[in-house]
C-alpha cells in the first residue's frame, strides 16, 4: 500500500509504553514518532496520569485508549480495542508494533486493511510471553531487535531470520551545563527498581569490598520503585547503608547531573532464572558514556552488545559480587585505565545517534509498504 503522490506514508505506532511515563522503550519510541521525517506517525498509547500537559506540548500526534481500572490485562484488551479502532480511521501505510502486547491488534488491522506490519522486540517479554511473541513473528513483515542477543533470542523463539532487523538504538548528548565530578569517589546505576534482573542486589553485596578498597565510597541509585524498601532494609543488613544514597524518581537533569558527578557507572544485569530475556540491550549504558563514565555490566544478554568489553567499560559475572567489587574498585583507583574507557565509551556513545537508528526504522518501513 502507498498513499498518494506528495503525501509521506502514515505509519501507527502501537505501544504500551511511551511517555511521560519512564524507561528504555518509552524512549526509543518517543525519539522515532519525534525524529521520523519520511514518514507521518500517530501513537496509540495507553493512559498516564500527567499525559494531558505533555500530549499537548509534545507536538506528536498522540491518541490514548480510555483509562480501565482493574488490573493491567483489562487495561491491554482496551488498547489492543483502540488501536483497532485507531487503524480504521487513520487507515496507515505500516503498522509499527512497538511491543508483543499489542501483535493482537497489529495482526488483525494489518489483515483488515492489508498494510504491512513490522514488530519490535526487546528481550523480556518475550520468553515471558512465547505465545504472544510467535504472534507478532507470524504477522510481521521484518521483526526489529536492538543488538546480537536480541536477534539470536528472536530466532529461538520462531522468528524467521530473514526477517529479523538488527538496529541499535541511540543515545541523547549529555545535557549543558555539566556537573562537576565528585571529589568523593561515587558510583551510579541509574534504574527502576522493578525488575530484579538489574542487579541493585549484587552491587549491594560487593559494597562491603568496595569500601574495603576504596573508602569513602558512595552509591547512588537514581530510580524508585517497589523493590526499593527490600533493597533499603538490604543495606542496613549489611551495614553499609551510609554509602548508599536512594535518589527515587529524578528529572532528567537530575539524572544527568549524578552521571556527571559520578567516576563509575555499574548495573549487572542478569539472565532471569529461565535463562531468557533479561537486559534487551541497555540504552543507559550509551549514555554513561556519553556522560565520560566507563561501566561495570554484567556479561550476560544485551549487555554484550552495548558495551564493549576492555574498551568501553568492563563485562563481569553479574551474580558475583567479588567480580562486581574488584571491577569497580580497580576503576575507582586506577583513573588512567577509566578515563581510556571512558573516552571510547564517549567515543561510541557519538557515533550511535538517534538521528541514525530513526532512519534506519524508516528505511524497513519503507521497504514493508513497498514491498
Amino acid at each position: 500500500m502507498t498513499g498518494p503522490p506528495g503525501r509521506l506514508p502514515r505509519v501507527l505506532l502501537l505501544t504500551p509504553d511511551f511517555p511521560p511515563a519512564n524507561g528504555g522503550i518509552q524512549v526509543l519510541l518517543h525519539r522515532f514518532a519525534s525524529l521520523a521525517s519520511r514518514v507521518t506517525v500517530r501513537v496509540v498509547t495507553r493512559p498516564h496520569p500527567e499525559a494531558g500537559a505533555w500530549d499537548a506540548s509534545s507536538g506528536l500526534d498522540v491518541r490514548r485508549s480510555r483509562d480501565v481500572p482493574g488490573s493491567r490485562r483489562a487495561g491491554l484488551v482496551a488498547l489492543n480495542a483502540f488501536a483497532l479502532a485507531q487503524a480504521a480511521t487513520f487507515r496507515p501505510d505500516a503498522i509499527l508494533c512497538g511491543h508483543i502486547v499489542l501483535s493482537p491488534a497489529a495482526r488483525l488491522a494489518g489483515r483488515l486493511a492489508r498494510t504491512p506490519v513490522v514488530s519490535y522486540l526487546y528481550a523480556d517479554e518475550g520468553p515471558a510471553q512465547p505465545r504472544l511473541a510467535r504472534l507478532a513473528f507470524e504477522s510481521a513483515r521484518s521483526t526489529i531487535v536492538l543488538g546480537a542477543y536480541g536477534r539470536d533470542l528472536a530466532i529461538r523463539l520462531g522468528a524467521p531470520a530473514a526477517r529479523v532487523a538488527v538496529i541499535a538504538p541511540g543515545v541523547d548528548p549529555p545535557m549543558l551545563p555539566r556537573a562537576q565530578r565528585s571529589q568523593q569517589p561515587l558510583i551510579v546505576t541509574v534504574a527502576r527498581l522493578t525488575d530484579r534482573y538489574k542487579g541493585h542486589d549484587v552491587v549491594l553485596d560487593a559494597l562491603p569490598a568496595i569500601r574495603a578498597r576504596v573508602p569513602g565510597v558512595r552509591w547512588v541509585v537514581v530510580g524508585d520503585g517497589p523493590l526499593r524498601p527490600e533493597l533499603e532494609a538490604h543495606a542496613a543488613r549489611l551495614g553499609v547503608g551510609d554509602s548508599v544514597t536512594f535518589a527515587g524518581a529524578v528529572t532528567d537533569a537530575e539524572r544527568d547531573a549524578w552521571l556527571d558527578r559520578a567516576h563509575v557507572f555499574v548495573m549487572p544485569s542478569r539472565l532471569p532464572p529461565d535463562g531468557g530475556g533479561g537486559e534487551g540491550f541497555g540504552i543507559v549504558y550509551l549514555e554513561a558514556g556519553a556522560h565520560g563514565l566507563p561501566v561495570v555490566a554484567g556479561a550476560v544478554g544485551g549487555a554484550l552488545d552495548a558495551v564493549l568489553d576492555g574498551e568501553t567499560g568492563l563485562l563481569v559475572a553479574p551474580q558475583d559480587p567479588r567480580a562486581v567489587a574488584e571491577a569497580v574498585a580497580d576503576l575507582l583507583l586506577d583513573s588512567g585505565r577509566a578515563r581510556r574507557l571512558a573516552d571510547a565509551g564517549t567515543r561510541r556513545a557519538a557515533e550511535l545517534s538517534w538521528p541514525l537508528m530513526v532512519s534506519r526504522v524508516e528505511d524497513v518501513l519503507l521497504e514493508a509498504i513497498t514491498r
